[in-house]
């Protein structure tokens, strides 16, 4: 495995300090975890960070306090969900988005539910649509 990582690191010419510099540089910058790993594959030549450092992304993060505060899916769930609230404000009789909107909603409280139980989230977090404009600033 280690054998591995090396020559993942050697493919991309960094070494596994530099790629986490590089990982924590980005996401300084607002970028998401998925966005990093896509910018190091297509501009730095990095296959896989988690085999260049032994460690993912979402660790490298973390272990400097840099993360997100909010998973990356429980997120883009909830910037949808404010996007179809602004809309039925305007359009009150569409129907499908208001559908669209629940099943969304749904999804949030579910994927909610599993991060709480993970320990990803605190106990006792929940969805409010009022307050999930300000969430995902």
């Amino acid at each position: 495995m280690v054998e591995y990582q090396r020559s993942a690191a050697r493919s991309s010419g960094l070494s596994g300090q530099d790629i986490e510099e590089l990982v924590l540089k980005l996401a300084k910058e607002g970028r998401y975890p998925s966005e990093i790993g896509i910018i190091l594959r297509d501009q730095h030549g990095v296959p896989n960070v988690k085999q260049a450092t032994g460690k993912s992304i979402a660790q490298i993060l973390s272990a400097r306090g840099v993360g997100p505060s909010l998973p990356e899916d429980l997120t883009g769930l909830i910037r949808k969900a404010v996007m179809l609230h602004k809309h039925l404000e305007k359009n009150k009789k569409d129907q499908s988005s208001r559908r669209s909107l629940g099943v969304v909603e749904a999804r949030i409280q579910k994927l909610a539910k599993y991060y709480v139980k993970n320990g990803k989230l605190p106990e006792g977090w929940r969805y409010e649509p009022e307050r999930a404009a300000l969430l995902i600033r």
